[in-house]
């Protein structure tokens, strides 16, 4: 697999983008945000996404250029129709405006709705952070083709349904939470089979309800697991409620919509700390609070305790120190994108 580092994966990522329509902004948005993934180690929402990006501005189900509107909003909430932009930019100017509500009136929530895929759910809670707010961001993917079978149940019905939090501290590496509410990402059985690797016991099961470590039963009528395992019925519980958030309060519904255009519905609120105890004195106690877990003796076999977040941070550091390796399949796909925009000489993929 090529190894590359990040600056030039982005320049790359964005270059390929405008030649599909992209503007200037929301190319930098989607490539960075996918190149901000690699870093961070969830390479399934990498730049292994971008050619799936440019094959639904192909088809339509990505607008470029699509102006997103306020539908209704109040001091404190607002709700916004992306009308089909790319979720990476819609998505971040609804945090920049429920931060911009919640330094007002400390508390702040919003919903976006007809939006496509908004990538590494964190990127969200993390830029409320950064303000000295604490973040939560959930997502669904509207009424498209869904990936998760409830627990019990062996056809899909609900999508990975994310939750994110992040919370400002004096830490080096941010803490935070970005999770799925299935066993695992759709996008790293997509990176399984790239990499032509097996997948572990307990992430799907095929057509016909049987757990399967073959990554390719997941295309051929299988589904993802909820989160769990044997006590998935948590993990499902967890994605239902997301989907009530993300797909009915936001209007986007539930179910599966036949032309499968995928639909990112979001829930996010915003928390001024300040309005419940002194800044810095929060920031300073969770700062406490991670040194104390990370403190706990470690069990068999294991490395120490990490605090959420900082496992991604090691990895970001690494990755732009060493470059990010990308598998062949992904960055045959790229190199014939730039060869079908003329565009693969000037980023040296010719």
């Amino acid at each position: 697999m090529p190894t590359v580092q990040a600056d030039r994966l982005a320049r790359i990522g964005a270059a390929l983008l405008r030649g599909a329509g992209a503007s200037g902004e929301e190319a930098d948005a989607v490539a960075i945000g996918c190149v901000n993934a690699n870093l961070a180690g969830h390479d399934s929402h990498g730049v292994i996404a971008i050619p799936t990006y440019i094959d639904r501005v192909r088809a339509g189900h990505i607008v470029p250029g699509a102006k997103w509107t306020i539908v209704q909003e109040s001091p404190t909430t607002t709700v916004i129709d992306g009308h089909w932009g790319f979720g990476f930019h819609v998505n971040a100017k609804a945090m920049e405006l429920t931060i911009a509500k919640a330094k007002t009136a400390n508390v702040a929530a919003c919903t976006v709705f007809r939006q496509s895929h908004v990538g590494r759910l964190a990127a969200y809670p993390l830029m409320a952070m950064r303000e000295g707010m604490i973040g939560i961001a959930t997502a669904d993917s509207g009424r498209s083709p869904k990936h998760v079978a409830p627990f019990g149940g062996r056809e899909a019905r609900l999508g990975t349904n994310p939750i994110s939090i992040a919370v400002p501290s004096d830490l080096d590496a941010p803490f935070y939470l970005d999770m799925a509410t299935s066993a695992v990402a759709a996008g790293k059985i997509q990176l399984a089979v790239a990499r032509g690797e097996q997948i572990p016991t307990g992430w799907i099961i095929d057509a016909e309800g049987r757990h399967t470590t073959d990554p390719t039963q997941y295309r051929k009528g299988g589904a993802l697991l909820p989160l769990g395992g044997t006590e998935g019925y948590k993990g499902s519980g967890l994605a239902a409620m997301v989907e009530v958030l993300c797909g009915l309060l936001t209007g986007l519904g539930f179910g599966v919509e036949p032309t499968g255009r995928h639909n990112d519905g979001v829930f996010m609120a915003v928390f001024n700390v300040a309005a419940f105890r002194p800044l810095q004195d929060f920031k300073k106690e969770v700062a406490e609070f991670a040194r104390y877990l990370k403190s706990t003796p470690p069990s068999e076999g294991s490395n120490g305790v990490f605090y959420p977040g900082e496992v991604e941070y090691l990895r970001e550091q690494k990755r732009r120190r060493d470059g990010i390796e990308i598998e062949d399949a992904t960055w045959e796909k790229l190199r014939a994108l730039a060869g079908e925009y003329g565009i693969a000489g000037e980023l040296g993929l010719a």
